[in-house]
């Protein structure tokens, strides 16, 4: 699995891909190009397909995919955002912003103007799982980065899942893109093309698919069931550059994160921690594997010592705004409320562990497979570019 490694922002990482994207689709970026992929080998396109795979790493690649078309069309590694999760990464591929700059930690976040901690996909609050609008919350009070969508010289097409293309959460982050819904993976290579032949104009079409991150968290990345969804996301690929042959399209599929399982043996629970729980003003925050901790007012240093002595080897404290400095969330001007968003303590969990907390009215059920953290299971992600 690896040992822990800070994420690259300086040409080798998903912030730089999104950088190229932009720049090769005439909008102004605020970070480096990708050193693997310049925007002048995307510039002269008439169409660019952006397509995120959720959950696909790297290393996972490399060991599935032989004699497969991504495997076949890999460009080369690069590093995930961190925390190497969902709500972090996507919103820095619809804003072009890094984690410090947008400042989503996280599935779980802390939201003053909310009053609660949420899940911003979602755009629920934790433990009662409520919408946030009963708050009397909008998605433009949580989302502050602008879309990248509407800065762009192209047609804009978001094509995602039916469940989620209208969410809160894609309607500010799509901005004024238009938007079309498919239900299965079938529908999605459909949905591009057809967006492909949809008119004259150059366009940019941005397509996710969750299914594989679903099916590796359920099961675990290690298991039958994600090695199917992997084989049927490789052919639907090679379809995919069958039917678009000869559209001029640039082509560039990659992850939000990779992978890492943890069977329930290395799952660690506040609760069984002598004296943690109850210095901590709110629930756990961020992941499981990387969790941010809000303390009482001036109990930090008394709650770090704690958790060192009951981690261990299983995990490292360290004070987030330690973090912040050394650059684990980016370069650039952090949001405003980002000091509240990672609290005062994170707790970065080993290559095999996880941690968990439970509210009143959460399922307490528990994923096999897991990211958020540094290993390189989660960090890496593959670079697979396509041109037909």
């Amino acid at each position: 699995m690896g040992v822990m490694a800070q994420p690259d922002y300086s040409g080798g990482g998903f912030v730089n891909l999104i950088a190229t994207l932009a720049a090769a689709s005439g909008a102004e970026t605020r970070h480096a190009e990708h050193r693997l992929l310049a925007a002048s080998e995307l510039t002269g396109a008439h169409n660019i397909v952006f397509w995120i795979v959720d959950g696909l790493g790297d290393n996972y690649l490399a060991a599935r995919g032989p004699g497969g078309s991504l495997l076949r069309h890999r460009r080369g590694v690069m590093s995930a955002v961190f925390p190497s999760t969902t709500a972090t990464a996507i919103t820095t591929s619809f804003t072009g912003a890094t984690p410090a700059e947008h400042g989503l930690t996280g599935w779980f976040t802390y939201f003053s103007i909310a009053g609660c901690v949420a899940a911003p996909l979602p755009f629920r609050s934790r433990g009662d799982n409520l919408p946030l609008g009963l708050r009397g919350i909008s998605h433009d009070q949580l989302f502050v980065e602008p879309p990248l969508l509407d800065r762009i010289e192209r047609r804009a097409i978001v094509v995602s899942a039916r469940s989620i293309v209208n969410s809160d959460y894609n309607l500010h982050h799509s901005g004024n893109a238009e938007r079309r819904a498919y239900d299965t993976l079938a529908g999605l290579i459909d949905e591009v093309d057809a967006a492909i032949r949809s008119g004259p104009e150059r366009k940019f079409i941005y397509a996710y698919w969750p299914e594989f991150d679903t099916l590796s968290h359920r099961h675990g990345v290690a298991s039958a069931e994600s090695a199917a969804e992997f084989d049927r996301v490789d052919d639907a690929f090679a379809e995919l550059l069958r039917r678009l042959s000869g559209t001029d399209t640039a082509i560039v599929v990659t992850a939000d994160h990779g992978f890492m399982d943890s069977p329930p043996e290395d799952l660690l629970l506040l609760e069984t921690a002598p004296g943690l729980a109850p210095l901590l003003r709110f629930p756990l925050c961020g992941e499981r594997r990387v969790a941010f901790c809000h303390v009482q007012d001036g109990r930090a240093a008394e709650f770090a010592s704690r958790a060192r002595d009951w981690l261990g080897g299983q995990g490292e404290v360290r004070a987030s705004r330690d973090l912040l400095d050394e650059g684990w969330f980016g370069p650039g001007r952090p949001h405003p409320q980002f000091a509240e968003r990672i609290g005062d303590v994170t707790l970065i969990m080993n290559p095999r562990h996880t941690i968990k907390d439970w509210t009143p009215g959460e399922s307490r059920h528990l994923h096999v497979g897991n990211h958020g953290g540094a290993t390189d299971d989660e960090l890496l992600i593959p670079l697979v570019v396509a041109k037909t």
